[in-house]
Order: C-alpha cells, then structure tokens, then sequence
C-alpha cells in the first residue's frame, strides 16, 4: 500500500513513501459528544490513549473484533479535575490538552497548550505537577497572543523530553527530564515544501528515533534526533481524501493532531468533527501503518 522510495529525488538524501488506506475505524465517544481527539500514546502492554483536548481526561481505545468501531473509554484515574485543582487560580480558559506521553517509570505527561504547561502524572502516587521548565531560551518561537499555537506534541526518549512548538514559529524543543533545563531546539523540513513555517501536530518516540505529525504537508518524518535530520518520509496526502476515509477537508491542510509508532505502524488521529471514520491502517513495504483520524 506505499510506493517505493523514490531514489532519484534530488531535493533530499531521504527515501519518501506514498500511504494508502487499508482499514478505518469509527471512534465512539462514551455519550455521543463531541470528542476532538488529539495526541496519542501507545503503550507498553498495546493500549492505545488519546485525550480529547476540550479537556484533561484520558480515554483508551477499545477495539472490538470485526467491526468498524472502537469506543473511546474514560481512564478515571488520570488528570482528574482532583488531582489538577491544585493549578486552577492560574489557569486560562479550559484546559487544551493535545499532547500525550510515557516515561520509562510509567508517569504520564501531558502538553497543556493555553498556558504553555507540561502536566506529569506519578502512577504510583495518583498526584500531578507541573513541571517547573524555564522556557525563557525559546520565548521567541512563542505567539505573543495567540495561545492555540503552541505546545501541541510531545514525546520522551533518550532521557529527553520532546515538545512541539506547533506554529508561528513551528520548533522542536529538547528538555533534560532530570534537570528540566532546556537542551536544545530545532527543526525540520520536508521535501517539496514551500511553507517558510512547519506546523507540528504531535511526536512520538520509537526504537531511537523521533517521528513528527507535520500536517502542513500531510506527511510524517522520522528524525534523527542527534543530527537533527530527517531520516524518512511517510505522505498521507492522498490517503486522507480517499473515498475509505470520507476525510472532509475543512482547512487547506491536514487536521490530523496525534502519532504513535511502533513496529508494525503508526497511529494519527484527528478530530471528530473533520472526519466521517476515525481510524485507517496501511502499509509501507514490509511496515504496516494504522491510522486514526
């Protein structure tokens, strides 16, 4: 289901992939409410969570044998509005909440947009904090109004916490999860791009490498993230608006907000309201790819 790379691509030394759809699921939220699915998080154990960023809570993916549907179920004991009271005096409008992740000791993280913050969850200790992160080195990729442009992505790898600065201006921000002290930043740029900014819609971290959602040109990226470059290229372009996927185009780009990798696939997902089906699975050569709209 993916052409094979396309060796005489002069723009860059990557190999670039074409995906097709090969199977769609329908994501049922738990009372038929709107549910505007964002980032992802593929566990250990292959349970699949997603947070629905018109809030905190965390909802799993339930997969049912031989049907088109997947029910999306409430995880009742992950940022709950108790365990983030604690941060409601300097909270700025609803909690948007677009990125999702995983330590190694199991303590979940979210990415929390309107206020710029990194919310962790201690599995053993049921209590969230904030992270204390100085963002001061990279305030200038920061909107200076504009709150929706911001941490939409997150991934942890290498003892390094990945954030998505989403747009204006798009970056990758590297954090010490030991010190919290900002590493590094940067970016990437796909092939045949014309977009000065590169809008990131989530990360996810697998087997060394980091993989960026960059809907703006409807492709993922596999990153190298010591040298900072792009490893492969993974379009979905003509996949989103295939006829299997009843994908309405309602911006000149992409909604697809969350990614997660493993061996066998990756996983997007977007929200609710832009697609009629909200999962796909493809393949690319001997790797097969699932999706998620």
């Amino acid at each position: 289901c993916a052409t094979h790379p396309d060796s005489a691509n002069s723009e860059n030394s990557w190999p670039c992939y074409n995906l097709s759809a090969e199977k769609t699921w329908q994501l049922d939220s738990p009372n038929n409410e709107r549910f505007d699915a964002s980032g992802l998080l593929l566990q250990k154990g292959g349970r699949l969570l997603t947070v629905n960023d018109r809030g905190s809570e965390i909802y799993k993916i339930e997969f049912s044998t031989n049907k088109e549907s997947a029910n999306l179920v409430l995880v009742t004991n992950c940022f709950t509005d108790a365990q983030i009271a604690a941060f409601a005096r300097e909270k700025m409008g609803r909690y948007d909440c677009e990125g999702i992740a995983q330590d190694g000791q199991g303590r979940i993280y979210l990415s929390e947009e309107g206020n710029r913050w990194i919310l962790r969850l201690d599995s053993k200790t049921q209590k969230v904090e904030r992270l204390p992160i100085d963002w001061s080195p990279v305030q200038k990729y920061f909107h200076r109004f504009d709150r929706n442009a911001s941490f939409e992505g997150i991934a942890i790898g290498d003892g390094k916490l990945f954030v998505a600065n989403e747009r204006q201006e798009g970056r990758i921000i590297v954090v010490n999860l030991k010190t919290l002290k900002i590493l590094d930043d940067f970016t990437v740029r796909p092939s045949k791009t014309k977009m000065q900014d590169i809008h990131y819609s989530d990360l996810s971290w697998f087997d060394g490498a980091l993989f960026a959602l960059l809907r703006e040109n409807r492709v993922v990226v596999k990153i190298d993230p010591k040298q900072k470059r792009i490893l492969a290229e993974y379009s979905f372009h003509a996949m989103e608006q295939s006829d299997a996927l009843a994908y309405r185009v309602a911006y000149p780009t992409s909604t697809m907000e969350g990614l997660a990798v493993d061996k066998k696939y990756f996983y997007l997902v977007a929200p609710s309201k832009f697609c009629a089906k909200n999962m796909v699975s493809f393949t690319k050569n001997r790797q097969r790819i699932v999706i998620l709209p």
